[in-house]
């Protein structure tokens, strides 16, 4: 791998500032579970924007919204204590490919997952050793105990990437980086401990890999986990604690300012 150009570090630090505060908040997915204060309330609002966040953002939020009020703005507690006339208030609720079968499958899962734990972090733990450099081990695991359920809807298992299907894992990895990350600028919320920063990986997508490939920080031409972890050892070049902070930089370049 090509040596770090401090010049090019400097750029890119500079960019992570710019973004990584609270002004860069209500135009983004992660303004969702910003709307709460209770943190299984932000692991879930939080989890819906980040699987709804392909597309304009304007209509990521306003349907991330839409959401939250048909479950009364209280996610966690629609979760657990739903009744039968709750959940037909679901139906016909959609975005893009995500509709109301997903969405019963998702909260069905909440529900059983709450039910024995008071936090979503275990579950993207449970396949994770101390030995493990990335969230990779975990990744995979989450994807198959979110499916564990019976009667799994075929169609929802499109909504949940995985590593082993070579999937770049863009919108699990932004939600990681939102509740891993705590830097106190106010942006991610930091309220994950066992999952360390330097463990993250980066999202990756179109615009953000355009902008690595121009900034020669990535060579492969896939859009994929392989990316994905090439970028993100080159960012850890940059800052080995904290490599996901230039997902401020890189997504600000692609998509705010379009370079």
């Amino acid at each position: 791998m090509q040596k770090v150009e401090n010049n090019l570090k400097e750029e890119l630090d500079l960019k992570v500032m710019l973004y990584n505060q609270p002004g860069f908040i209500k135009d983004d997915p992660v303004s969702i579970p910003h709307l709460f204060t209770k943190k299984q309330d932000i692991e879930i609002a939080g989890l819906f924007a980040a699987i709804f966040s392909w597309g304009n953002r304007k209509t990521i939020i306003n349907k991330s919204k839409e959401l939250m009020q048909l479950m009364n703005n209280a996610p966690y507690d629609f979760c657990l204590h739903h009744t039968v006339k709750d959940l037909k208030i679901l139906e016909g609720f959609c975005h893009r490919t995500f509709n109301s079968t997903d969405l019963l499958y998702f909260i069905e899962f909440f529900k059983f997952h709450y039910s024995q734990d008071d936090s979503l972090e275990i579950a993207f733990t449970k396949g994770m050793n101390k030995k493990d450099k990335t969230i990779e081990n975990g990744l995979n695991a989450f994807c198959t105990y979110f499916f564990s359920l019976p009667d799994v809807p075929q169609r929802t298992r499109k909504h949940i990437a995985s590593p082993e299907k070579n999937s770049s894992c863009k919108r699990l990895n932004m939600y990681l980086r939102w509740m891993v990350r705590n830097d106190n600028n106010g942006v991610d919320f930091g309220i994950w401990k066992t999952i360390l920063p330097a463990q993250l990986i980066c999202p990756i997508d179109v615009h953000v890999a355009r902008v690595s490939k121009r900034f020669n920080l990535l060579q492969r031409s896939q859009t994929d986990w392989k990316a994905a972890l090439e970028l993100t050892a080159y960012l850890r070049m940059l800052d080995k604690n904290d490599p996901v902070k230039y997902d401020f930089a890189l997504f600000g370049l692609g998509v705010s300012e379009k370079l």
